[in-house]
């Protein structure tokens, strides 16, 4: 088991949560971040270590007896800790996947113990690009670690044990965060009842490299970003971090739902002849543009994305996907959708093809939706069923395992 050291706000996580009948009754309510800090070294993937580093999570639902019906949700690119709930009861929006997690939702919060991290090298609680640098005494920025998925999993597994979990009922992720699904399956084919992996791929395209390229080059050609120590600068490098997520935003939507949601609507009746935004869209996409880099550190998407150029389970098995599933014992779950393009539905088969071909458990799904890659955020019905179903199954056979 890993060193580690409670957070002084640290609550067991056999808990509930805080209910407010403000909230929907399918919502988990008022959550708290906790945070637990790890003092055995981590040697990365990269060959570079960290002597030591912290975690920041939350909890929903309560852990059994057993701790038999825990269930770790693995975040995208942007995601972090906060999957669902509130933090404040004014709050404007729950968690980024709280359609999914709650009572009666598939993700069942009155029948899993559910858990979700903020990654290594994220800006949002655990240690990374933001954090002090405890050899300088400055912040990490550029000097931290690249980390990999790999590396993702290898300190999710030291929370594990941190929480007393020996195996997870189920490791769930869309994105980004299936591929972590999938490495989980990999790297502790003992740890893993079930592996969920939405709108997800087990290795990047061409294509998507480069879309992950233009990004990082619009964040480091910023004259603010200086290479990296804008920290320094008390500055921030607010217009790469802007088109870096209007390049991301748009591969993430599929040309019928910007069509529904834009069209070429324009801001006024008649157009200026001029650069400036006119349309609809344009105003969208610089609205969240500078939203995000209000929020999000720039270091932190370099890292994220260079980690998803890197993913390649295949690699190590001479580019055998099939080779490389040899030993994961758990079952699978797939969901594509039909218009996303970044992650289309035929890398999803592809994996789905290996899969059976080292002869593992697997259900798989094309969903018929017109959302593009952020489908897997979308509650629609036909996603939700088959998400809902598989995971009942999974809470029966843990409950079956109970009695």
């Amino acid at each position: 088991m890993a060193a580690f050291t409670l957070d002084p706000h640290f609550q067991s996580p056999i808990r509930k949560q805080q209910m407010s009948s403000s909230f929907p009754n399918d919502s988990v309510g008022l959550v708290e971040p906790q945070s637990l800090k790890f003092d055995k070294a981590l040697a990365l993937v990269c060959g570079k270590v960290l002597e030591k580093y912290e975690l920041v999570y939350e909890t929903y639902g309560d852990l059994n007896a057993t701790q038999s019906n825990a269930v770790l949700i693995c975040h995208a690119l942007s995601g972090d800790h906060h999957a669902a709930g509130f933090h404040q009861p004014d709050d404007k929006k729950p968690g980024w996947w709280d359609s999914c997690i709650g009572p009666g939702k598939p993700i069942d919060t009155n029948r899993f113990f559910v858990v979700s991290l903020n990654n290594l090298g994220g800006c949002n609680g655990s240690t990374g690009p933001n954090h002090l640098n405890p050899d300088t005494g400055e912040l990490y920025g550029p000097d931290f670690p690249i980390v990999t998925v790999q590396d993702w999993v290898e300190s999710q597994s030291r929370l594990a044990d941190a929480l007393n979990i020996k195996k997870w009922a189920a490791v769930v992720g869309g994105s980004l965060g299936g591929m972590q699904a999938l490495r989980w399956s990999l790297d502790y084919p003992d740890r893993v009842g079930h592996a969920v992996m939405i709108a997800s791929t087990p290795k990047l395209t061409a294509q998507n490299i480069a879309f992950n390229e233009i990004a990082r080059k619009a964040i480091t050609s910023d004259p603010e970003f200086y290479e990296g120590h804008y920290y320094r600068h008390q500055t921030v490098p607010t217009k790469g971090l802007m088109l870096a997520r209007m390049i991301g935003h748009i591969t993430y939507l599929s040309d019928e739902s910007m069509g529904e949601k834009f069209g070429r609507d324009t801001k006024s009746q008649a157009f200026n002849f001029g650069y400036g935004v006119e349309f609809e869209v344009e105003s969208y996409l610089n609205y969240q543009g500078k939203r995000f880099s209000q929020t999000f550190d720039a270091n932190t998407y370099l890292l994220m994305t260079r980690a998803l150029d890197y993913f390649d389970p295949a690699a190590d098995f001479g580019g055998s996907l099939e080779d490389a599933l040899a030993h994961a014992k758990c079952s699978f779950l797939v969901v594509s959708f039909s218009t996303d393009w970044r992650f289309s539905p035929e890398r999803s088969e592809l994996l789905v093809e290996a899969m059976v071909k080292a002869k593992k458990n697997v259900a798989y799904a094309e969903i018929d939706a017109p959302h593009g890659h952020d489908a897997f955020l979308i509650p629609t019905p036909r996603y939700m069923a088959i998400f809902s179903s598989y995971m009942d199954r999974i809470a029966n056979e843990v409950e079956k395992s109970e009695s």
